[in-house]
């Protein structure tokens, strides 16, 4: 469903991205393990239309995503939950909420569906709906943010760090909720520095190490491989 292909890109004289390539397939959740300054978020922007690519390509279902149209990207089904989760923090739960659905905001019966889906799967949300979302706490603002992606309806959901900052219980309630996403149909490519929480629920994983791919494979492999161990499990 999502290919890439040789893709790079530049911030002028720098490459960020070196010949990229990766897929993820339908049902899939995809881990995209690496360091700060692997180029992750990079790889995100680029494939949420923030940025364009000097070079390669990255499809979803056969169209392009690298035209610089974000827009155009989450109408097709591609919605991306940033790093840092970028919230409005002066507006209520629900109103950052529904700036996800934007794009569907013509059909009401749609957007009051997705934002029952949330709830139930965030049922602390419900209770705080009409909180200014700033006063959340940590885990409560990453529920809203990865809310505010599904309220997009998409297909392909792009999780940037959704761990970072977290206690380890809120990590393991927001990776079950992923999980819960992931089987209601929907594919998630996951960047993430904790490999441990990752791993648990990836199908398969990628290691993003100077913008190049240096290594891939299923879970048990990448849990199983020394290189992976001793980088990002401390073993």
């Amino acid at each position: 469903m999502l290919e890439v292909r040789d893709l790079s890109v530049n911030y002028g004289s720098f490459r960020a991205l070196h010949g990229v390539s990766l897929t993820v397939q339908p049902g899939e959740i995809v881990v995209l393990l690496g360091a700060n300054g692997a180029g992750k978020s990079t790889l995100f922007r680029t494939l949420s239309g923030l940025g364009r690519p000097s070079g390669g390509s990255a499809t979803w279902n056969g169209t392009p995503l690298t035209a610089g149209r974000p827009e155009f990207n989450v109408a097709r089904g591609v919605a991306q939950c940033p790093e840092g989760r970028l919230l409005f923090p002066d507006l209520s739960v629900e109103k950052n909420l529904r700036l996800g659905a934007f794009v569907h905001r013509r059909d009401r019966n749609a957007v009051a569906t997705e934002l029952e889906r949330v709830y139930t799967l965030f049922p602390a949300l419900m209770e705080k709906r009409h909180v200014p979302a700033g006063s959340l706490s940590g885990g409560q603002q990453q529920m809203v943010a990865i809310g505010r992606a599904l309220m997009a309806r998409p297909q392909l959901l792009l999780l940037d760090e959704p761990s970072l900052g977290l206690a380890p219980l809120v990590v393991e309630q927001v990776f079950a909720a992923v999980q819960q996403v992931n089987r209601a149909g929907v594919c998630v490519l996951l960047a993430e520095q904790n490999a441990y929480a990752a791993l648990g629920i990836a199908h398969r994983g990628y290691v993003l190490e100077g913008g190049r791919v240096s290594l891939t494979g299923t879970q048990a492999e990448l849990l199983g491989d020394d290189r992976v161990r001793s980088a990002y499990l401390g073993v």
